[in-house]
Parts: C-alpha cells; sequence; structure tokens
C-alpha cells in the first residue's frame, strides 16, 4: 500500500471548501451593468465614432497594428487600392497621453452635445455632416503632407457647435473666459503653444465654418436655399420613420377588445 507523503497528503487533507470557486462580489456585477447601461445610454454615432478611436489607439499600443497602416496616404489608396486609410486616418489621435485624452475629451463631449441638441432626432443629417467635413478634409489632404485628420475634424465639431450656441459663456482651465464662439480660435492658441502645427486646427474651422454657412447662414439669406440635402437612403437606415396621424389601420389590423370588458357587470348586492 502505498503511503502519501509531503505536499500529496497536505493537499488531500484541505477542506473541500477551499477548492469550490469564489463568487464575485455583488458590487461587480452592479458596476458592469452600471458601465453598460451608461455606454448604450451614449447616442449611437458618438459611441460608435469614440469607440472606433478609442479601439484603433489601443491597437496601436498594444502593437497589433503600427501607424503606418493607417495614415492617409493617396499613393496607397489609389494605386494600392489600401481604401481603409480613407477613414482609418480619422480614428488615430497619436499614443497615450495627455494630446490624446485631450482629443479624446472634446470629441465626446462635443460630438454629444451636437447629436444630443440640434441634431436631435435627424441621425442620418448627423452622418451626412461626418461624410461631407470627411470628404473636404480628405480632398484638402490630396493637396498637402496631412497624415491624420481626427484633430481637425474634431475643431470642425466644436466649431459648429459654438455657432450653434452663441451665447454660452465658456471658461478654459479655470484662465479664459469667453463666448462659445471663441472656443475653436482658443484652441487653436493653445494648440500653437504646445508647439503644434495649427494647419490642422485651421483645417477644421474653414471646413465647420463651411459646413456652417451652407446649412445655417445660407439658406436664411434673401434667394437663399438649402444646398446640403441628405441622401434618402441615409434616412432610410438611421431615421426612424414618423407616423401618419392621419392613418386608420384597417379593422384586422386594430388590437381586438378585451372580452371581459364586454360582459357585463352584475349590479352590486343590496
Amino acid at each position: 500500500m502505498a503511503v502519501l507523503k509531503g505536499p500529496q497528503r497536505r493537499f488531500l487533507l484541505q477542506p473541500r471548501s477551499l477548492h469550490r470557486p469564489v463568487p464575485a462580489p455583488p458590487g461587480s456585477a452592479m458596476a458592469y451593468q452600471g458601465f453598460t447601461q451608461e455606454y448604450l445610454g451614449i447616442p449611437a454615432v458618438t459611441r460608435a465614432y469614440t469607440t472606433a478611436c478609442v479601439l484603433t489607439t489601443a491597437a496601436v499600443q498594444l502593437e497589433f497594428i503600427t501607424p503606418f497602416q493607417l495614415y492617409f496616404n493617396p499613393d496607397l489608396i489609389f494605386r494600392k487600392f489600401q481604401i481603409w486609410r480613407l477613414i482609418t486616418n480619422f480614428l488615430f489621435f497619436g499614443p497615450l497621453g495627455f494630446s490624446f485624452f485631450f482629443n479624446m475629451i472634446f470629441l465626446y463631449r462635443y460630438c454629444r452635445m451636437l447629436e444630443e441638441g440640434s441634431f436631435r432626432g435627424r441621425t442620418a443629417d448627423f452622418v451626412f455632416m461626418f461624410l461631407f467635413g470627411g470628404f473636404l478634409m480628405t480632398l484638402f489632404g490630396l493637396f498637402a503632407s496631412l497624415f491624420f485628420l481626427g484633430q481637425a475634424f474634431t475643431i470642425m465639431l466644436v466649431y459648429v457647435w459654438s455657432r450653434r450656441n452663441p451665447y454660452i459663456r465658456m471658461n478654459f482651465f479655470g484662465l479664459l473666459n469667453f463666448q462659445a464662439p471663441f472656443l475653436p480660435w482658443v484652441l487653436m492658441g493653445f494648440s500653437l503653444l504646445l508647439g503644434n502645427s495649427i494647419i490642422i486646427d485651421l483645417l477644421g474651422i474653414a471646413v465647420g465654418h463651411i459646413y456652417y454657412f451652407l446649412e445655417d447662414v445660407f439658406p436664411n439669406q434673401p434667394g437663399g436655399k438649402k444646398l446640403l440635402l441628405t441622401p434618402g437612403f441615409l434616412k432610410l437606415v438611421f431615421d426612424t420613420p414618423e407616423e401618419d396621424p392621419n392613418y386608420n389601420p384597417l379593422p384586422e389590423d386594430q388590437p381586438a377588445a378585451d372580452p371581459d370588458q364586454n360582459e357585463q357587470q352584475p349590479p352590486p348586492p343590496q
């Protein structure tokens, strides 16, 4: 008969309860549910864009991909058919650091305020603004040595929001107080103080102004008209169809009446 010694005997003599899996504390499940609800509560376009930016930066940080696979390069796009570069150059904001978090905060904040504010119930129009701004920036990028356009896109969102909310007072790091329309220029000055090129900021301001003028200013001028018309397929995909108040459903489509409501109730006892 074999005799167990040492670690084998101690392992067999341990109480069975030590080998049972430890249940997760209920607080972690509640925190996960709270995070999920908060995440799903973000408007759809803002949630999709910010998530794509964060995941792209994480993939670069973990060395799954490199920035050389993402940057805007017309030669590789048109000759090597690397079409994804038309999108990925808007998703990468540099390595993890102050600049990345600074851009993410402004991107999330003003993209969400636009989607929940002037674009509320108009998701297709918001997506069309994304496409219009991205197209103009890409067109400009063909003639300039710009590799990543995400920061310019953020400035465009800030510009459009600031022009549509001209009377809101802003405070920048507790140092400056100004009206909202000056915010894009303050951000450009801050970028200049950090030693960055202001070409990207100027591009975002220019594209934002073009969209704002064509969408909000020109249609209200004498003889003006709306030039930026959202394509019908975008409305079909992103906007829920409105119910016709004059529509009367067929009798077979109407909900059946509860038979219990049609039964005559007995008189109360005397």
